[in-house]
């Protein structure tokens, strides 16, 4: 680990405190287009199952990237920074670990984190040539008190300053899945053997699995453009959100060996030997990042957008749009162990306005 860590704002915890009640914007879209834009009518505060005074869990993080829990523990990864943080007994923000190697440029840096129940931490990060996984044996029994050395996962994942994807998860299969963007080589997202715009996926330890749709190859699936969302639904359908480039970002339904058609297409295309989103929007009102199943609702974190998406499972191609401006960008969602489902806002990775807290990570109370 490296021993200082660039110079920032302290990241602190505010235990308990309480938001004024959210007004929530919704529209039902459709498979075709986006939803209105912000200044919709507001909705009943049970819009998409979730209560509308969510409570600030931490502020004053640094362009923080991705969320994960280890137990009842949350970990937060820092694109710039490459820092882990994690909070004390007291309930204060600390530093838990700082990833050497991590090389912050543009969209790329310290990207998706995971945790692992043989206790490891994993981490996707942006390094001076390429993209790689590395997990860490998380250390302390009470209260974690630091990573063990890293050991490699998957290497050469081709990096760029933008176009990275990151996101990490292990589906209920115990496999590992990951998004990789097309570093900004669109065609690279066509072929086969590119990790490039694809979803990978290995065992834990950095295997290929046997049952991988191409043999030998850590590649899921294939033709995206820069994958940013992984969850699962209890039926074991996996959803990835997508950025698009000027017309459509896309919710989609994976599926092993799929093609999601780019450079091809992008959104619904109805293109022979290319798999449609279940869902496309503008990307004014999108740019679609971290995703979580909490109940019977998918919940989309957006940036460009400002919004909180929440998608029912039951009709996937429809949707309802939440807490619209009310806190800048959105980077990550995760289903919290209480029953609530968490938020990363994302205003200080230099394309948002942030404001005197952020950025922040806010709790929206239980879901019902």
């Amino acid at each position: 680990m490296r021993a200082t860590a660039p110079a920032r704002r302290p990241a602190g915890l505010i235990a308990g405190s309480v938001l004024v009640a959210l007004v929530l914007a919704s529209c039902t879209g459709s498979p075709g287009g986006a939803g209105s834009p912000g200044g919709a009518e507001p909705s009943e505060p049970s819009a998409g199952g979730l209560a509308s005074n969510p409570r600030i869990i931490a502020s004053d993080l640094d362009a923080p990237w991705s969320l994960a829990f280890h137990g009842e523990t949350p970990l937060i990864s820092e694109r710039d920074t490459a820092r882990i943080l994690t909070f004390d007994a007291n309930g204060a923000a600390r530093e838990l670990a700082v990833i050497e190697g991590v090389a912050p440029r543009g969209e790329g840096g310290l990207l998706g984190i995971a945790v692992h129940d043989d206790g490891y931490l994993y981490a996707y990060f942006t390094a001076d040539d390429e993209n790689r996984i590395e997990r860490f044996e998380l250390r302390g029994r009470s209260e974690l008190s630091g990573l063990g050395t890293p050991e490699t996962i998957l290497d050469g994942i081709p990096a760029a300053g933008n176009h990275n994807g990151g996101r990490i998860a292990f589906g209920p299969d115990g496999m590992l899945y990951a998004t990789a963007g097309d570093a900004g080589s669109p065609g690279s997202a066509q072929d086969p053997d590119s990790l490039a715009g694809k979803i990978l996926r290995v065992t834990p330890s950095g295997e290929i699995p046997s049952d991988n749709p191409f043999p030998g190859s850590p590649v899921y699936s294939l033709g995206h453009r820069n994958p940013q969302g992984l969850a699962w639904d209890d039926d074991g359908t996996l959803y990835s959100s997508e950025f698009g480039q000027n017309t459509w970002d896309e919710l989609n339904t994976i599926e092993a060996g799929g093609n999601y058609g780019w450079p091809d297409v992008e959104g619904i295309a109805g293109v022979s030997g290319f798999i449609d989103p279940v869902q496309q929007w503008a990307p004014a009102d999108a740019s679609p990042s971290g995703i979580a199943v909490l109940g019977d609702h998918l919940y989309i974190a957006n940036l460009r957008g400002e919004r909180l998406r929440s998608v029912p499972l039951a009709d996937p191609s429809t949707s309802t749009e939440l807490v619209v401006g009310e806190y800048g960008r959105l980077r990550d969602a995760v289903a919290a162990p209480d029953g609530s489902l968490w938020v990363l806002t994302n205003n200080t990775d230099g394309r948002g306005e942030p404001g005197p807290e952020d950025d922040r990570l806010l709790a929206f109370g239980e879901h019902p």
